[in-house]
């Protein structure tokens, strides 16, 4: 087989249904829902900080991804060999929070559902999926779940520090006791009335109390 005579294969024919207003108007629709998702994800951001590198990832893979599902559907042999080449794929990174998640298998249906050609169907999608997770996440929490670490140098100090939370918190429990030479150190997790831990200061004023340490508390930190 000559250099002439690859060229004259049905390489060029498939190379013909290439269509650029196709992958164009695609690819715009991507970038748009993309960014879409990546002011979703910001707006229902739990923490103060968010990964800027994550929320990039979100908006380009929803362009890489319409750009391969382009490609498969325009060619069945092509298919075939992007399944095999994408199944070698290993990801490592990390996932932080259980609702990125969401976010990326958002982005990766964008992806496939533009690069089908369903259009109105990824904006339409996109839209009800962003208004649902602003609902949820913009919701008013009542209390917040703190843990507090207290270190107490006597008994009627604990039975003081104990009083007072339960004047101060919604509800709280003892989630841990340590006894030592140098006095008693508690673990309570708590809920606060008000979002107000301002409470904290008045418990580390208390005769007997060596410490005071309140922590955010999101389920992780003890069983």
């Amino acid at each position: 087989m000559s250099f002439n005579d690859i060229f004259k294969s049905s390489f060029l024919e498939s190379v013909s249904e290439f269509s650029i207003l196709d992958t164009v108007i695609g690819l715009a629709v991507a970038l748009v829902i993309g960014l879409f998702i990546f002011i979703i994800y910001k707006k229902t951001l739990t923490g103060v900080m968010y990964s800027s590198g994550f929320a990039l990832t979100l908006v380009g893979l929803s362009l890489v991804t319409t750009l391969v599902i382009m490609a498969v559907t325009s060619n069945v042999v092509l298919s075939l060999g992007m399944v095999g080449a994408l199944s070698i794929v290993r990801f490592r990174t990390a996932i932080k929070e259980p609702v990125e998640i969401v976010f990326l298998f958002w982005s990766l249906a964008v992806g496939i559902v533009i690069g089908a050609g369903m259009i109105p169907l990824a904006v339409i999608g996109s839209a009800i999926i962003g208004v649902i997770l602003l609902l949820f996440a913009n919701r008013k929490i009542r209390n917040s779940p703190y843990i507090l670490v207290l270190s107490c140098a006597s008994d009627a100090a604990e039975i003081a520090v104990l009083e007072a939370l339960a004047q101060n918190s919604a509800q709280y429990i003892v989630k841990s006791k340590t006894v030592t030479a140098a006095g008693t150190e508690l673990t309570a997790e708590l809920r606060t009335k008000d979002a107000s831990v301002a409470f904290v200061s008045s418990i580390a004023q208390l005769p007997g109390v060596q410490s005071a340490t309140l922590v955010s508390y999101n389920g992780e930190y003890l069983s």
